[in-house]
């Protein structure tokens, strides 16, 4: 019989492939969305609204395994303080809604998946590398992760295995943060941002699909894991290769810091700093990421 996995955020860029690979691996895919579409063989799909503490009981009581993908995108608009208080509630409000319904019907599910940020170690710059161990940041990415896991954890406290995934920059096809920095690239007009030193830690989103398909299927998973690659990218190298996958060399100037802070504010923040991150805990279970290089990671999202 087929295992259900209800995904909230399923119809995102992370939340389609993510679908895509549960349904080839032979789950049933339950999706909690504002705007409900037509259910398939594979896909069935639930109402919700946060704002209205609103879910449909039905989809947590079919669920065998939660994933928890929802979230306002922090790039999308300069974080006001209207906004910041809409990206924690994104992240918090939804686990809550989760969490009280399972209470309500002392529903038990084999885990909880929770996506959560390698931000959670703060916008800095510098060459320490941070594990799940690394304290975290009281910065606004760092707070704001904090919260997102600590909501989690509330889930493990109902005696579920409770898995977060700190997620690095995702690539896909001209998808996410490609989406908006590919077409500058193909134009040649493309640059490093500030000093260029800033650390990216990525990851390919088949990579990452695949670290949720063992959150599922591994019993032995649980708790907070980075998933990225665990590289030497910083923004200029990325930049420079970026530019080599639509076949030149960067000619423009580096974007000075000074621009990015006028047009972005505070927001600027999560592309003029970055950080190192270790994928030592993820690979010791055995895990092995199918994109390493970031080179042919680039031409698989970009050339298809």
């Amino acid at each position: 019989m087929k295992k259900n996995v209800l995904i909230t955020g399923g119809t995102g860029f992370i939340g389609k492939h993510l679908t895509d690979l549960l349904v080839l691996k032979g789950y049933s895919v339950l999706i909690l969305s504002r705007n409900v579409k037509q259910n398939t063989s594979d896909v069935t799909y639930f109402k919700w609204d946060i704002s209205k503490k609103y879910i449909d009981e039905r989809s947590v009581l079919k669920a065998d395994y939660i994933i928890h993908l929802a979230g306002e995108n922090i790039a999308e608009s300069r974080w006001t303080t209207k906004r910041k208080l809409a990206i924690v509630n994104s992240r918090e409000q939804p686990i809550q809604l989760l969490y009280d319904t399972l209470i309500k019907h002392n529903k038990k599910i084999d885990a909880f998946v929770s996506a959560s940020g390698v931000g959670i170690y703060g916008a800095v710059n510098g060459f320490e590398i941070c594990n799940e161990n690394t304290a975290p940041a009281n910065d606004f990415l760092g707070t704001t992760c904090q919260k997102w896991e600590a909501a989690a954890d509330k889930i493990s406290d109902l005696q579920i295995r409770t898995v977060k995934i700190r997620t690095g920059l995702v690539l896909g096809n001209a998808e996410g943060f490609l989406k908006k920095l590919a077409p500058i690239f193909k134009l040649k007009l493309g640059s490093a941002l500030g000093d260029g030193t800033q650390y990216m830690p990525w990851i390919h989103i088949d990579d990452l699909c695949n670290i949720y398909l063992e959150a599922l299927s591994n019993p032995n998973m649980e708790g907070a894991y980075n998933a990225a690659i665990h590289d030497e990218t910083n923004n200029t190298q990325f930049s420079k290769t970026l530019a080599q996958i639509f076949g030149y060399t960067i000619w423009m100037p580096n974007i000075p810091a000074f621009i990015l802070q006028l047009i972005m504010g505070e927001m600027s923040e999560i592309i003029l700093k970055g950080r190192r991150v270790s994928s030592d805990k993820i690979e010791k279970l055995g895990f092995q990421f199918q994109f390493k290089n970031l080179k042919i990671a680039l031409k698989d999202c970009l050339m298809k």
